[in-house]
């Protein structure tokens, strides 16, 4: 778990953005909270890995 993991956090977490801002353009609630839980999952697994990282240093 290292760089790998972190840049797909930001890379999901910016995918949820793009989702979310697509939902709010076209009025799809659906889609912009699919968004918002794709950034939800996003930080949750950044978390982790801030916690593993923590722990390393250690």
């Amino acid at each position: 778990m290292g760089l790998d993991d972190k840049m797909g956090n930001m890379a999901e977490k910016a995918a949820g953005k793009a989702k979310e801002a697509a939902g709010k353009a076209t009025g799809n609630e659906r889609l912009e909270a699919e968004g918002e839980v794709d950034q939800s999952k996003a930080d949750l697994k950044q978390a982790g890995e801030n916690i593993k990282d923590a722990f390393k240093k250690d």
